[in-house]
């Protein structure tokens, strides 16, 4: 039962409380209107913890906050391929958001991680849109079916930190269409999300919180978006300019200048009081659907909340390789005799990455301590030192290591970015990990042959130089709270590694699409690649990476055998039907994400050499087979077409593919499809071919030019004059063809 009428209030409302309801009132709660029974709201930082913070402090802090349940970033939660895992995370981080009397957990994101040095590419999903916006309406739904919301970030294009609250993300509409908003259109059309949040950049020059074609024609015209839009923290530039393009909410307060501005272009014309009743009504609604919570954060069972964080680090760790190591892969380890741990991550864990993020957990596993609550004996060297772990000297610590591993069964040996290199606010300054633990690397692989990698890191480092000289590598990123466990989970075999890359990891970073267009120079980024973003790009381009997108092993093996697919209807209705038989042939029950991908070899326009289009994570016992479907929508075969400014299903040939990652492919079936028209409107610009190709357009000229004499062309003329605009044929003096006849033929054709 809403609090009260959002209609009658509305009626009510001053000018200026009405300007009032569209900047908060501090930093993290919206205006009250106490008169009336309006009351504020707050909203708080996610999202992969609830970050309260101790308003007693005033203005923002990443200090000071209330302990809630890290669980795994974005980074590690992407890589469990598992909506209904991320769903009872949502719902588990709903509840610690209205114990503790919050309306809305800003969260999550799903901007694409064009680059693997993105700062804050830790907070975000994936490299691919599909499997961002999937995991993360699963992650919404979750939340707000405790009834608190959420706010899906950044829109749009926010793809790097350097210089992030003035750069220009220069990106043609194709490729914001295909790479970076289906994700957002997902979320709002599947999850209804409470808020969306605008970001910082401009798009095209223009500021995403003044973006009009951005806020309204596209997330509220076209996807139906019926929530409030609040601004990133600083992001209004101009407070009028916003309101108009549809941007309701700016966050923080600064002080009354932004009213008293919205107030007096009401007063002289300037805005259209209308345009500020739509935002001030979400506002209102805002507040009216922020249940009342209980308020009392001793309701919570936490004990419970850790274990689905333990469960969520374990579901997204990747085992990356896992070579034999006499005669046997050397992960699940056989037992923890003889077994050495060596880095300080192990004992003071990197869980979560730096910024507005951070959470303050309700507790803390380190791996160390993990193994050693199964076998108090495990030896442990520390090899290197790092922020918030004891002092030393690195060259010390890593010939005590060396020393150790000398007889060691077994070492496992820990390593990851430094915390100061992964934050919100700046990018990342290399792609490698650190030299120091690089050089402790190479001495172990000297000193012992069976030496296992664990890293810890928000987004892909490089392997190139040392993947070759060990015989396993986890990749963990950034686990949480329960990461320590989970890998300690992962090493012993008592949970699978579920996790698959939902990026690439490339060989080098020369080799990224991003290279040599970031982050871009005199505040603007082109976003040179277009379409062919990750795996799109590797995949295309056929660049070798060190591990593709997709790929992830685990303790044992599947089968892919009898795809079929099964073509229906045509054009924007056409759907495929696709099944696969999947088979765990291994020894030990596991989980296979299986992965289907589409190709368009036929296209008019570049299109990338496969598209994922869908995915299912599977649990199978030893021997045990499952049939896996999937149904594949128009959309999953169209491209944006860049005349039309439309979604366009081509006709022709498409390959399925189905396995488990973009270079991992078990089988594929080739399918006929029936599209639709793709002809546009004709103009004396148009092209003679495309004149020819248009149904209608190449009978009015064939009827126009009838009985005219037309010289014989040779192949290579012909193919010159093809590519003519009409009009500059018309002016070339054909027969029968002048400007005035070209006018008449563009009105026939319509």
């Amino acid at each position: 039962m809403v609090p009260f009428d959002v209609e009658q209030v509305l009626s009510e409302l001053t000018l200026e409380e009405k300007a009032s309801l569209t900047s908060g009132a501090d930093s993290w709660h919206t205006t009250a209107v106490p008169r009336l029974g309006v009351p504020s709201v707050m909203v708080s930082d996610g999202p992969h913890g609830l970050r309260k913070q101790d308003t007693v402090l005033g203005g923002p802090s990443l200090a000071s906050n209330v302990p809630a349940t890290c669980f795994p970033t974005a980074a590690a939660l992407g890589s469990s391929w598992d909506p209904a895992l991320l769903r009872r995370v949502g719902e588990a981080l709903g509840r610690e958001t209205r114990a503790h009397d919050v309306a809305v957990l800003l969260g999550p994101g799903v901007n694409i991680k064009r680059t693997p040095l993105c700062g804050r590419n830790f907070e975000y999903v994936a490299e691919d849109p599909h499997v961002a916006g999937v995991l993360a309406a699963a992650l919404v739904e979750g939340i707000q079916s405790q009834g608190v919301g959420t706010s899906l970030k950044h829109f749009a294009a926010n793809n790097q930190e350097t210089d992030r609250m003035r750069v220009s993300a220069d990106v043609d509409e194709r490729t914001l269409r295909e790479i970076y908003l289906p994700a957002f259109e997902h979320v709002v059309t599947q999850a209804g999300p409470w808020t969306v949040m605008c970001s910082y950049n401009r798009i095209n020059g223009v500021y995403a919180s003044q973006d009009t074609w951005l806020l309204t024609r596209v997330l509220r015209d076209e996807w139906g978006f019926d929530g409030l839009v609040v601004s990133d923290w600083g992001a209004v530039r101009d407070r009028v300019r916003a309101l108009e393009a549809g941007l309701d909410l700016q966050m923080p307060a600064v002080g009354p200048r932004p009213d008293e501005e919205v107030a007096a272009a009401v007063r002289d014309g300037l805005l259209d009081e209308a345009a500020l009743d739509r935002s001030a009504r979400r506002a209102l609604h805002l507040a009216a659907r922020a249940l009342p919570a209980d308020g009392d954060p001793s309701t919570l069972d936490l004990d419970a909340h850790h274990a689905l964080a333990r469960e969520a680090a374990a579901a997204g760790t990747v085992l990356l390789r896992n070579e034999p190591v006499d005669g046997a892969p050397l992960l699940p380890l056989a037992g923890t005799a003889g077994l050495l741990v060596v880095g300080e991550l192990a004992r003071t864990p990197r869980y979560q990455g730096s910024g507005s993020s951070q959470v303050t957990p309700t507790r803390l596993d380190d791996a160390l301590g993990a193994l050693r609550a199964v076998d108090p004996t495990i030896a442990f060297a520390p090899g290197f030192t790092v922020a918030g772990g004891p002092d030393g000297d690195d060259d010390a610590l890593l010939a005590q290591a060396v020393e150790a591993a000398r007889t060691a069964g077994t070492v496992v040996a820990f390593l990851g970015l430094p915390g100061p290199d992964e934050s919100e606010g700046y990018d990342r300054p290399r792609l490698g990990l650190p030299d120091s633990q690089l050089r402790l690397l190479a001495a172990l692989t000297e000193a012992n042959p069976r030496v296992v990698v664990v890293l810890a890191n928000g987004s892909a480092v490089s392997v190139t130089p040392w993947r070759d000289d060990v015989a396993a590598v986890l990749e963990t990123w950034l686990g949480g709270q329960a990461g320590g466990s989970a890998v300690a989970d992962v090493l012993l075999g008592a949970r699978e590694p579920g996790g698959r890359l939902t990026e690439t990891i490339p060989l080098r970073l020369e080799d990224t699409p991003a290279f040599g267009n970031f982050p871009g120079e005199a505040g603007r980024v082109r976003y040179g690649e277009g379409v062919l973003v990750g795996y799109r790009w590797y995949d295309t381009r056929d660049l070798p990476v060190a591990y593709p997108f997709g790929h992830g092993l685990g303790y044992t093996t599947f089968a892919y055998d009898d795809l079929r697919v099964d073509v229906h209807e045509e054009g924007a209705d056409v759907r495929l039907d696709v099944a696969v038989t999947v088979t765990n042939t291994g020894d030990r029950a596991g989980r296979a994400v299986v992965q289907v991908y589409v190709r368009d070899p036929e296209a008019a326009v570049m299109r990338p050499t496969r598209e994922l289009r869908a995915f299912a994570p599977i649990d199978l016992e030893p021997g045990a087979s499952r049939d896996v479907t999937f149904t594949l929508g128009a959309r999953a075969l169209a491209y944006w077409h860049p005349g039309l400014r439309r979604w366009a299903v081509e006709g022709g040939r498409f390959v399925v593919e189905v396995g488990a990652s973009s270079r991992d492919l078990r089988a594929s079936a080739v399918v006929d499809v029936v599209g639709e028209p793709l002809w546009g409107e004709l103009t004396g610009d148009s092209t003679l071919a495309e004149w020819m190709e248009h149904p209608v357009g190449s009978q009015v000229l064939a009827a126009a030019l009838e009985g005219a004499a037309l010289p014989d062309l040779d192949p290579t003329v012909a193919a010159m004059v093809a590519q003519m605009p009409l009009r500059v044929i018309a002016d070339l003096g054909v027969q029968g063809l002048t400007p005035q006849a070209v006018d008449a033929l563009v009105a026939a054709a319509r």
